[in-house]
């Protein structure tokens, strides 16, 4: 097969993999497609969490089994070496007896890390590592983030207007059309998390679940460091779970931690509870705080088209920039540090 084709393969595994977004987490995004003689066979991804794996769907989804000894499975990420949820997937492969393997990235999970890539080889498999490795590290980035740095992956995000306020002092103000706040909606869905300070709850009464599309609901987690906030305010009702960083009181829904050493230990307690990723809407001193620490690692910028005058003003943007989509009458802008 040649390095094009390869590419090209790969990438239709990326496509699969990337329909997963907000359904497998903390797994990674995941996409196999299986080649026989130039021609797909089989394709199949990660659907949702604690079900089957991308090789199994599709080897499931090929006709003719007989054909598996001569064809290729292109991976996107190492096939599994491990009883998790599901069965070893690299044991599958070679029950199937597949002629080639070809995976775009080494699994950075220490349960596999390169063990799925030796059972392979030690069957008789060629194996192919490498290929569109960087374009297979983007598609899983949350995923190699919350293994490589213990945390979260981190996406700041926040909506000012066009003379770059955030809202005005204790009073909630819109400032996107209805369109970019279903998008906003469809982001929450994609991650496992989101977090907002005290003063947008007492300010703004949200209730930062998903609601606008059809999607799961991240864990809301909000900073309350002396529990101050009433019980009736809507971020506590049952639509979706919470957490509370706090520093008086632990429990199931409450994380006791010190904010003299705020960041590390905020990271490490959502790490311990498998929160992959986090979307941090506000407030503005609560952004600040992530922004000041470099604590990120993307930023999503939406610029409403209305003109607040005065009011509470939006972090200063740090970071690369990396792309200005017009949606609707607003524009969003995507950085990285």
């Amino acid at each position: 097969m040649t390095k094009e084709a390869d590419e090209r393969y790969m990438r239709r595994c990326f496509q699969l993999a990337a329909n997963g977004l907000g359904m497998v987490a903390p797994n990674p995004l995941v996409g196999a497609v299986i080649v026989h003689n130039d021609r797909i066979i089989g394709e199949g991804y990660h659907r949702k969490y604690g079900e089957a794996h991308a090789e199994v769907n599709a080897v499931n989804s090929v006709a003719d089994k007989s054909l598996l000894p001569d064809a290729t499975i292109y991976v996107s990420l190492e096939p599994c070496a491990h009883f998790g949820k599901t069965p070893p997937c690299a044991d599958l492969l070679v029950k199937h007896r597949f002629k080639r393997v070809v995976i775009a990235n080494r699994d950075p999970f220490d349960a596999v890390d390169g063990k799925g890539i030796e059972r392979l080889i030690a069957n008789g498999i060629d194996v192919e590592v490498g290929v569109l490795e960087q374009e297979g590290r983007e598609l899983n980035r949350r995923f190699f983030t919350f293994h490589e740095k213990k945390r979260p992956y981190i996406i700041l995000k926040w909506a000012q207007s066009k003379d770059g306020f955030m809202g005005r002092e204790n009073e909630s103000v819109w400032i996107t059309a209805p369109e970019t706040r279903k998008l906003v909606h469809l982001w929450r869905s994609q991650e496992m998390g989101i977090l907002v300070g005290r003063q947008t709850v007492r300010v703004d009464d949200p209730e930062l679940t998903v609601r606008d599309v059809a999607g799961n609901q991240p864990t809301r987690i909000i900073i309350d460091r002396d529990l101050q906030l009433p019980s009736t305010s809507r971020v506590f009702n049952a639509a979706a779970p919470f957490l509370v960083l706090n520093e008086v009181d632990a429990s199931d829904i409450r994380v006791k931690i010190d904010f003299g050493n705020f960041f590390p230990e905020v990271m490490s307690a959502l790490h311990q509870r498998n929160i992959a990723s986090v979307i941090v809407e506000g407030g503005a001193d609560t952004l600040q705080r992530f922004l000041d620490a470099g604590l990120f690692d993307e930023l999503r910028v939406l610029t409403g088209n209305v003109y607040l005058k005065t009011g509470i003003a939006a972090p200063a943007v740090r970071g690369e920039h990396q792309s200005c989509t017009t949606f609707g009458a607003d524009l969003i802008d995507i950085y990285r540090p």
